[in-house]
């Protein structure tokens, strides 16, 4: 008798072992991704083979059979892996209580839990490729560091201001498309687990593809760049190579500097810092103004005050996007070996200093620019003053924001920091706003 009832709860494992080899079968009650851990720890630690216990390793070998098929089956995720009916939903993830509900009803059907499989348009898929937020930061930081090299408004607002912006943009622009495009190639298998989304990661461009979109851009960038009857200047080329030099350091074998912590922030320090700042600067003051014997960038930042003092704040924000760019990134830098700050430090750590030094940057600024605007209200002059008292105002408002943002950030969910990094960048295009009233 025994031996007969053995055969008959046998019976679903041969079902279900035929079925998986054939195409478009898809099981369809609830599971939970809490069988594989138990058939896992029943193959470690198997019990005596008598006839009472197979029952039970039958009965979890269905559902294992049964859970991979179906996992096998969904759609692929360029973002998350979808939640299967009866998962588990962590408190960190971004979906709502009420899908979380609905998920483990079982009352969200197929095509709710996975997104959508069609491929974006190819404009999409160039502008993502692109990393939008590094873009907008230099569109918005060239046009700022014109007005705040023009000594008044109606200097930044002439002709010649207005032609020096277009002579430089452009290659700034293919320049920067070249630097986190060149990214992008060579962190492939990063970017698969800590930033799927991106277009070569995601299976939205191919690697030739964006190898000559990378390869057009720096050539063009370099081109327009050293083409004097379009107004190149050394700031100009020195911005471009600068950046483009240490973008390709940074990613590239045999530097690859972003496997070296403090040389990676060296890099975007250097770029966000001195190199585009002091650089459009330079080039604003003689392409602009027409002071060529005040248009070298070393001489701009041995003599120019205001220069100065604007590539010291946003390198201290360089150092900021160096170190809060790797804290989401934790999980793929260590299984690829690359020791970051976050890696070696951990993500809590780093993230609470990060918070810390910006918001004390922001705060400094207003309080520098505070005192300047009461030396400037006790001489009587209205503009000064009312220019430095925004800046006074603006900067102790980002201060306030920056920490205020981060207070309830969980440091160790990736999702959540990743959100917060895009929070200072939004800051940092804030600050070159306010940089021309900075005076």
């Amino acid at each position: 008798m025994r031996r007969g009832k053995t055969r008959v709860h046998l019976l679903p494992c041969i079902l279900l072992l035929s079925l998986e080899g054939a195409n478009g079968f898809t099981p369809q009650y609830k599971l939970s991704r809490v069988t594989a851990p138990l058939i896992q720890n029943q193959q470690q630690h198997p019990p005596p083979r008598s006839f009472a216990n197979r029952n039970d390793i039958c009965k979890q070998r269905t559902h294992a059979i049964a859970y991979n098929h179906f996992k096998t089956h969904l759609p692929s995720s360029s973002a998350s892996t979808a939640a299967l009916p009866g998962d588990f939903i962590p408190p960190s993830s971004s979906n709502s209580m009420s899908n979380q509900t609905m998920i483990s009803s079982g009352s969200m059907s197929n095509d709710q839990l996975s997104p959508s499989s069609t491929t974006p348009s190819f404009p999409l898929t160039l502008w993502r490729f692109t990393r939008p937020h590094t873009l907008i930061g230099s569109a918005i930081a060239i046009p700022s560091l014109h007005f705040f090299a023009a000594p008044n408004l109606k200097t930044a607002l002439s002709s010649s201001m207005f032609l020096s912006l277009l002579i430089c943009i452009v290659p700034s622009l293919l320049m920067n498309v070249y630097i986190t495009g060149l990214n992008q190639i060579v962190d492939v298998e990063i970017d698969k687990i800590n930033k799927p989304y991106l277009p070569i990661a995601a299976g939205h461009l191919s690697l030739k593809s964006a190898t000559l979109i990378v390869n057009t851009c720096l050539i063009s960038s370099l081109l327009l760049g050293a083409a004097p009857a379009l107004g190149a200047s050394q700031g100009l080329n020195v911005a471009l190579w600068g950046s483009g030099i240490l973008g390709t350091m940074y990613s590239l074998e045999p530097f690859r500097l972003k496997r070296f912590p403090l040389l990676a922030a060296f890099c975007i320090v250097a770029v966000r810092g001195m190199i585009v700042n002091a650089g459009f600067y330079a080039h604003a003051l003689v392409t602009g103004l027409g002071r060529r014997s005040a248009g070298n960038v070393l001489n701009c930042l041995m003599t120019d005050k205001k220069c100065l003092l604007s590539c010291v704040y946003f390198g201290i924000f360089g150092v900021v996007i160096a170190l809060m760019k790797d804290v989401p990134d934790v999980k793929g830098d260590a299984i690829m070996n690359i020791r970051s700050f976050s890696v070696r430090v951990g993500p809590k750590a780093v993230f609470g200093m990060v918070r810390r030094l910006v918001s004390l940057l922001f705060l400094t600024a207003g309080v520098g620019f505070g005192k300047m605007a009461v030396d400037a209200t006790a001489a009587g002059s209205f503009f000064l003053s009312a220019s430095r008292w925004f800046v006074c105002g603006f900067g102790c408002w980002m201060g306030w924001k920056a920490w205020k943002e981060g207070k309830d950030v969980n440091a160790e969910n990736s999702e959540e920091v990743y959100g917060y990094y895009m929070e200072l960048w939004k800051l940092f295009y804030l600050s070159y706003v306010a940089l021309p009233f900075a005076r």
